[in-house]
């Protein structure tokens, strides 16, 4: 849990936890309501029953878990995509 400051409501201390694997797969969806509420939907479990569609948080260990690519991957000749 992180440091709490005064007029932090609880939006904002589940905005700054960590949120384990799911935070940063690229199979995740971030999903707000119109009350404010934050959940974080796996892709993966629209296809495949293994996975939960609005998993417990933290993630710490995922079989499905991909990254989301940090820098984009050339594609041209160059390097540069052109």
């Amino acid at each position: 849990m992180p440091n709490w400051q005064p007029g932090m409501g609880l939006h904002d201390i589940f905005r700054t936890q960590l949120k384990g694997l799911c935070e940063t797969c690229a199979w995740v969806r971030r999903i707000e309501n119109d009350r404010g509420s934050v959940f974080l939907l796996c892709r993966r479990a629209l296809t495949d029953t293994a996975y939960p569609k609005y998993p417990r948080l933290p993630v710490l260990r995922c079989p499905g878990y991909e990254p989301v690519p940090t820098e984009p991957v050339p594609t041209g000749k160059d390097g540069k995509g052109r």
